[in-house]
């Protein structure tokens, strides 16, 4: 970009595909090379916009299945606990059944229960932690991202300055 070669920073981007901040550049880039070499105001503001575009194209694929962990996290202790409701009914359906309160009689319903609970909360401790971990990566790419695009607007305003 220095050297003012908009081309070959295009191919350079494109071959780097995969990365958040080459599809961002590129759709400025591309925006920008669109001028022809005159660079107006409008063309600034153009590639502004389509960087901005492209900056939420990008920040949705990020977040794509964030929600799925989210839901993971927040319903499994639930989950977890029906499973105790329902192994702490099984154990006094046994004593109703049995006509003894000993712990033989309930040791089945709740270990039942314990092991849901456990289950669930096994489940949703690492569901959590994941969706705040790629929370918190999305949160910089968008940062990064914005970076970018405010130093390559920058640069479309310092090369239509220099004409």
């Amino acid at each position: 970009m220095k050297d003012s070669k908009l081309e070959e920073a295009i191919k350079i981007a494109d071959r780097n595909k995969k990365s958040h901040l080459a599809e961002v550049v590129t759709a400025g880039l591309q925006e920008f090379r669109a001028s022809a070499g005159q660079p107006t105001e409008q063309t600034i503001e153009s590639s502004g916009r389509a960087l901005e575009r492209a900056e939420a194209i990008v920040h949705a694929k990020l977040k794509r299945g964030l929600s799925v962990l989210a839901t993971i996290g927040a319903t499994a202790p639930f989950v977890g606990l029906l499973g105790t409701v329902i192994g702490i009914l099984h154990a006094f359906q046994q004593i109703a059944t049995q006509k003894i309160a000993g712990i033989g009689a309930v040791a089945g319903g709740i270990s039942e229960a314990l092991v849901t609970t456990a289950f669930g909360l096994f489940v949703a401790i690492p569901a959590v932690m994941a969706f705040n971990y790629f929370t918190g990566r999305v949160e910089n790419f968008d940062v990064e991202m914005d970076n970018s695009s405010s130093e390559l607007v920058d640069y479309f305003i310092k090369q239509s300055n220099k004409r």
